[in-house]
């Protein structure tokens, strides 16, 4: 079964942090672009950070620059976002999006509020 499965969501205090996961199944994890999308209450979804197969690239929205870190674990099929410095805004559902396809998980949410 082709699917994207995230964990590691939670709430924490403003300055805190949080690892979120995000294992891919079904498919050949290693030959896509990754990315990471999130989707606040009554708002769009919106792009967060992106990582090119190979990891050797990434990207991200410059709100999050110098506190969030994309990284991939091919050998594991997982993709990761380590999150720090989490302000109010970060508080959203993550999940994460093969963008061949259209391929996205279910998400997992973050609150940060003190």
């Amino acid at each position: 079964q082709v699917q994207l499965v995230e964990s590691g969501g939670g709430m924490v205090q403003p300055g805190g942090s949080l690892r979120l996961s995000c294992v891919g199944s079904g498919f050949a994890f290693n030959i896509y672009d990754m990315m990471w999308v999130r989707q606040a209450p009554g708002k769009g979804p919106e792009w967060v950070s992106r990582i090119r197969a190979g990891g050797g690239l990434v990207s991200y929205k410059e709100s999050v620059k110098g506190r969030f870190t994309i990284s991939r674990d091919d050998a594991k099929n997982t993709l990761f976002m380590d999150m720090n410095d989490l302000k109010p805004e970060d508080t959203a559902l993550y999940y994460c999006l093969r963008p061949y396809g259209n391929l996205k998980g279910q998400g997992t949410h973050v609150t940060v509020s003190s």
